[in-house]
């Protein structure tokens, strides 16, 4: 990994921060899908972390692809269409699957603008907490372009249709006040608070028991694309697992003494 993207662990969470503040953190540079390939698996393997935060450098957030690039027409923006595919392919689109395949949950803490990519990339994360200087934007037919890193999949799904074909026609950018309102976000702070209030709730989850934390996170994910049948199929699968673990025992054993519970991943 570069400075691009820094990686922070503090006991059970780990903070990324992408690293480019002077240009508003851009993403897509060639080696950006590393850097978030290398971070994940980093996160997915080791067994102490419990939730991650991802935030920006500086004042935004992300403002998204690097349109520069895009008028020059390099980088992965040249050649011919096939190529331009590919680029995307395993360039841009391994950050986003980067992002969706992190195991356990994961705070988005948007300091600033989160435009494009960047808003895709905030919605990738389980849950958004906004500084009160936030703007959210898929503006991708405003420079001419589709929403191509899983916006039309993802934005439906947080805010509905309604709103997102809203965001996504119009090109318009909404506050964190609105954003709140729509329920792209959870809460809305001051941008001093940001971080603080983040790994307030980062410690929250990291208060759970880990192993069924990241089986939580899994069932929330399938139930975004899967049947009824299914989820409660995996749910009994996964909850029979889950009461053999030493951390099950412990929850209720912390349960009836009014203790907090100490939870090994067992």
């Amino acid at each position: 990994m570069t400075d691009a993207l820094l990686f922070e662990k503090t006991g059970p969470v780990v903070t990324l921060t992408i690293n480019r503040p002077e240009s508003r953190n851009p993403l897509g540079a060639a080696d950006d899908p590393e850097n978030f390939t290398e971070a994940v698996a980093r996160i997915n393997a080791d067994r102490g972390v419990r939730c991650v935060i991802l935030t920006g450098a500086g004042k935004a957030f992300s403002a998204g692809g690097n349109v520069k690039a895009m008028r020059e027409g390099t980088g992965g923006f040249g050649g011919p269409g096939v190529h331009i595919r590919e680029q995307y392919r395993g360039g841009i689109h391994r950050i986003v699957r980067s992002v969706w395949g992190i195991e356990v949950p994961v705070i988005a803490a948007v300091n600033g603008p989160a435009i494009g990519l960047g808003n895709d990339v905030a919605c990738l994360c389980d849950t958004r907490i906004a500084a009160d200087t936030a703007i959210f934007g898929a503006t991708f037919l405003k420079i001419g372009l589709i929403p191509g890193d899983g916006g039309a999949w993802l934005l439906p799904r947080i805010i509905g249709m309604a709103r997102a074909s809203e965001l996504l026609y119009t090109g318009d950018t909404i506050d964190a006040k609105t954003a709140k309102e729509w329920g792209l976000v959870s809460e809305v702070v001051p941008a001093a608070d940001l971080m603080a209030r983040a790994h307030a709730v980062a410690d929250k989850i990291c208060g759970q028991a880990p192993d069924v934390l990241r089986m939580t996170k899994q069932l929330l994910r399938q139930g975004m694309m899967s049947s009824f049948d299914t989820i409660m199929e995996l749910s009994a699968s996964m909850q029979a697992i889950a009461h053999h673990t030493s951390d099950h025992k412990e929850a209720l054993d912390a349960f009836f003494e009014k203790r907090p519970a100490n939870y090994k991943g067992e």
